[in-house]
C-alpha cells in the first residue's frame, strides 16, 4: 500500500484513529485540570486557573487562614548567636555561677553521676536550645521545665557557654567494634549514619555530641523520640529516624555511645 494514502486524512483508518486519539486527549485534560481539583471537597481554588496550576504541580496562592498550626509547641531557639560562638569571658565566669544550681543532677563540672546527661564540653547552641526549649514548653520534663521557666536569655546563653567551656569526659570504648547503625546507618529504611550529624563525620548545629553520654539516657531519649513524647527535632528528623530503628538497635547506640560496648 502506498505510505502516502496510509497516513491521509482521506484513509478513514487513520483518521478514525487520530480523531480519538485527540477525544481521549481532551477528555484526560478536562478531568485531571478541572473536573478532579473541583470535586475535592477541601478544594480552596478561586478559578478555573487555580484548579490547572494545582493540577500541573505549581503552587497555588493560599490565605494565612489555609496555614495548619501543630497542635503542640515547636522550637523556636535561634542557634546562629554570636555569643553561643565566641563567648566573653565574663559569659563563662557567670555561667559557672548559675551552674552550681544544676550540679545535683549534671555533676559539679559537668559529669552527671546518675543517669543525666554529661554537659561538659557539649556544644553551647545545644544547651540554649534544650533550655530554651523547656522554657517555652517545646520539650518538658518535670525536672527541667520549672527550673528553665525562671531563666532568661542571658542566663541560658552564660550557662551554655560555661559547659561547653569544659573539657568532655575521654572516651572509654577503646577499640570496640561501631555498631552497623552506628557506622553506616540503614539507607533503605532513611536512617543516616549518627556520625553525619552527631560528629566524627559531620556535625550538624543544634545536633549534641553523644559520646560518653549515660547509656539509660540516649536509650530514653530514642524512645521519647519514637512514641513522640519528645517532639522538640526540627523537621521531625529524629522522631523519623528513632520509629524505624528496631529494639536492638536502640540499645547498641545507647552502649556505644556510652562506652559500655
Amino acid at each position: 500500500m502506498n505510505p502516502e494514502r496510509l497516513l491521509s486524512l482521506a484513509n478513514r483508518w487513520f483518521s478514525t484513529s487520530v480523531g480519538l486519539t485527540l477525544v481521549i486527549f481532551l477528555s484526560s485534560a478536562i478531568c485531571g485540570f478541572l473536573l478532579l481539583p473541583y470535586a475535592d471537597a477541601d478544594s480552596r481554588f478561586s478559578g478555573i486557573w487555580d484548579a490547572i496550576c494545582n493540577a500541573a504541580g505549581f503552587p497555588v496562592k493560599s490565605s494565612a487562614t489555609d496555614i495548619i498550626q501543630p497542635e503542640f509547641k515547636i522550637s523556636g531557639a535561634t542557634l546562629g548567636l554570636a555569643e553561643l560562638t565566641s563567648p566573653s569571658p565574663q559569659s563563662i565566669g557567670r555561667g559557672a555561677t548559675l551552674a552550681q544550681q544544676c550540679a545535683i543532677c549534671h555533676g559539679p563540672e559537668g559529669v552527671s553521676r546518675a543517669d543525666a546527661p554529661n554537659l561538659a564540653g557539649q556544644y553551647a547552641q545545644v544547651i540554649y536550645k534544650q533550655l530554651h526549649d523547656f522554657r517555652s514548653g517545646a520539650r518538658t520534663n518535670a525536672t527541667m521545665g520549672p527550673f528553665a521557666a525562671h531563666m532568661n536569655d542571658r542566663d541560658m546563653i552564660d550557662l551554655a557557654a560555661y559547659y561547653a567551656y569544659l573539657p568532655r569526659i575521654p572516651s572509654s570504648r577503646g577499640s570496640s567494634e561501631v555498631p552497623l547503625i552506628v557506622a553506616s546507618g540503614a539507607p533503605t529504611r532513611g536512617i543516616a549514619p549518627c556520625g553525619s550529624c552527631h560528629g566524627t563525620i559531620e556535625r550538624k548545629i543544634g545536633s549534641p555530641w553523644l559520646n560518653g553520654q549515660p547509656a539509660a539516657y540516649i536509650e530514653a531519649q530514642l524512645r521519647y523520640f519514637a512514641s513522640g513524647a519528645r517532639r522538640n527535632d526540627t523537621n521531625q528528623q529524629m522522631r523519623n529516624i528513632a520509629r524505624a530503628l528496631t529494639d536492638d538497635e536502640i540499645k547498641a547506640v545507647a552502649s556505644y555511645y556510652a562506652g559500655t560496648q
